[in-house]
Parts: C-alpha cells; sequence; structure tokens
C-alpha cells in the first residue's frame, strides 16, 4: 500500500489515478484545506476503485502514528505543502512550517515504522536562476528566488542527509517543472480556491467569466516576447513519472533525482494563443507589473528520467490546454 500526502490536490489526485490503475493499493491523507472531498469519489469513479481516505495533517504525529499503525504502508509519495510562490512572500512561516516541518516529522514516523521508500514533490525553483538552459540535474541548486524554492531545497538536502545516514532509504527527488492540464475524463483539474496563481487556471477563470481579464505579470522579461518562459507538462505525464519513479526506487537505494518536464519552453503569450486557438475565443488581458521572485526562463533537460526511468513527456501544449479548459467547462461551480 502505498501512502498519498495531499493526495486529493491537483497533482495528487491524478497519482492515485496512475497507482490504482496500476494495480497498487493506495491510501490518500489530506486536510482538505485546499481541495475537496469529492476528488475522492471523482477517483473512484475513473479508476474503478475507491482509494482509503484519511483526513488529516501531515504534521499531526498522532494522525500519522495512527496511519502507519494500522495499514500495511511499504511507501510513501509525497505531495502535501504549499505551493503559491508569491504567497510564500506573504507567509514564510507557514511555507516552512507546512513543507519543511511536515516532511521532518512524516520522515520520522516512516522511519519509526520501517517505511523507508519516499517519492518526493520538489520543484525546478530549487536551481539557481543564473544557469543556463536547458536544466539539467547537475545544474546548481541554489540562491532561489523566493522561500518557496527555499523550502524545497532544505528538504531535499534534509533526504540527502537521511539516505547518509541510513542505506536502508530509497528516496526518488522529482524536480516539477510546470504542470497544468486535466484528467481527459473532465473529473480531476486544478481547482484552486480564490484568485488563482497560477497561469493556466486563472486563464479558464476568465474564460468562464469568473475574472474579467488575464494579468499578465511583466512583458519585459529577456525572452522573445517579453512575457515569462516555463515548461509546462501535462498532469497526466507528470503522474505516470511518479509511477516509474516509486518503481525505481524498489531496486535502488539512497536518492536519486529527476527533472519531469518536457524539455520545451513556452511564453506566457504562446499558452494564451494556445488557449485561443483551442477555444476559439479571444483572451481579454493587461500587463501588470512582475511579481516578485519570477526569473524570465526556465525548461528541463529531461534526458536522465528517459534513461533511468524510461520516461518522457508525451502530450503537447495544446493537448494540456485542451484538457485543462474541459475540465473548466466541466466544473464551474
Amino acid at each position: 500500500m502505498i501512502l498519498l500526502t495531499g493526495g486529493t490536490g491537483f497533482i495528487g489526485s491524478h497519482a492515485a489515478v496512475e497507482l490504482l490503475s496500476g494495480g497498487y493499493d493506495v491510501i490518500v491523507l489530506d486536510d482538505l484545506s485546499n481541495s475537496s472531498f469529492e476528488v475522492i469519489d471523482r477517483i473512484e469513479k475513473i479508476s474503478g476503485i475507491r482509494p482509503k481516505f484519511v483526513q488529516g495533517d501531515v504534521k499531526d504525529v498522532a494522525v500519522l502514528n495512527k496511519l502507519f499503525g494500522e495499514f500495511p504502508i511499504e511507501g510513501v509519495m509525497h505531495f502535501a505543502g504549499l505551493k503559491a510562490v508569491g504567497d510564500s512572500f506573504k507567509y514564510p512561516l507557514e511555507y516552512y512550517s507546512e513543507n519543511v516541518v511536515g516532511t521532518c516529522v512524516l520522515l520520522s514516523v516512516m522511519q519509526a515504522f520501517g517505511v523507508y521508500d519516499i517519492v518526493f514533490s520538489s520543484s525546478a525553483t530549487v536551481y539557481k536562476p543564473s544557469n543556463d538552459m536547458p536544466l539539467s540535474e547537475q545544474a546548481e541548486v541554489g540562491e532561489q528566488s523566493n522561500p518557496y524554492g527555499r523550502t524545497k531545497a532544505v528538504v531535499e538536502k534534509m533526504l540527502a542527509d537521511l539516505a547518509l545516514s541510513d542505506p536502508k532509504w530509497s528516496i526518488a527527488i522529482l524536480r516539477y517543472f510546470n504542470p497544468i492540464g486535466a484528467h481527459p475524463s473532465g473529473l480531476l483539474g486544478e481547482a484552486p480556491n480564490g484568485v488563482p496563481n497560477n497561469l493556466v487556471p486563472y486563464i479558464t477563470k476568465v474564460l468562464t467569466g469568473k475574472l474579467e481579464r488575464l494579468h499578465v505579470f511583466g512583458d519585459d522579461f529577456d525572452t522573445e516576447d517579453g512575457t515569462g518562459v516555463r515548461d509546462y507538462i501535462h498532469v497526466e505525464d507528470l503522474s505516470l513519472g511518479h509511477l516509474k519513479a516509486y518503481e525505481f526506487l524498489k531496486h535502488h537505494s539512497g536518492v536519486n533525482v529527476w527533472n519531469l518536464g518536457t524539455g520545451i519552453g513556452h511564453s506566457v503569450f504562446d499558452v494564451v494563443r494556445a488557449f485561443e486557438r483551442v477555444t476559439g475565443r479571444s483572451i481579454p488581458y493587461e500587463i501588470s507589473a512582475r511579481r516578485e521572485g519570477d526569473i524570465a526562463r526556465c525548461w528541463a533537460n529531461p534526458s536522465k528520467a528517459l534513461l533511468d526511468l524510461e520516461w518522457k513527456a508525451e502530450r503537447t501544449l495544446d493537448d494540456m490546454v485542451r484538457d485543462a479548459w474541459r475540465w473548466a467547462q466541466y466544473n464551474l461551480n
């Protein structure tokens, strides 16, 4: 059985479907602070199997002790945490508490119960902004431009130290680039509370009339069209990467790091134009000031994941946009 912390969230829910469809037993731990219990029903509808669910906080030692004591957990995929770059400047203590302390508590309980396999959701924000593109796993880590990225870097160091202390640990660190898209059924997708921090849910809220216009944060970056360039990856491709990484851990100990991205950079305006192609509608926007911590360009060299895991992102930007739009239309409320 695999424990998914934050398993009702955007990426965790898609990973749950991937694991259940792959024959794994799944138990989800989530405090539902930024998701809904209805996600469990939808995971069951897609996969035909209902994952076990426990509502609780990953920082709650009592909840974790009960969980590991009652269920035959063999490994963990750790998605729980806070992830908005902008908010991390406003609430740094919350970010360190959720992302660093929460992971420390989880690892302590895992160790106490003899569970040593973990797949950790990290981020491309751990890399130095001065690195050349594309980013390989050998690129320099450090000088993160925001507190969110620093929390991920701290956890990565914690995991490396843990693996050095005990050879029983098998750890996969997955450095995500920019997950977007949705399950093709329209049943699972990105549903942040309030005004979205991420580009794609912001665009879909404009297209569905919930927001008046898109705010493009900066058109003066050193890029082809002046807007930030990112490596957008379909959440379905990302989910398969988690399954491949977990299976790799069964035969390899220590710390293993992989980038999960497409290797292609797209600008904000590239994404806007993709939505306009898919929907046949124009997207009103206005240029706003850059957000603190945003960098000009960031995309992956994903060749190590292909070599080690036989994993490669297959879906195009239009595929990602089409699925995100289907999700938005099916889930207006």
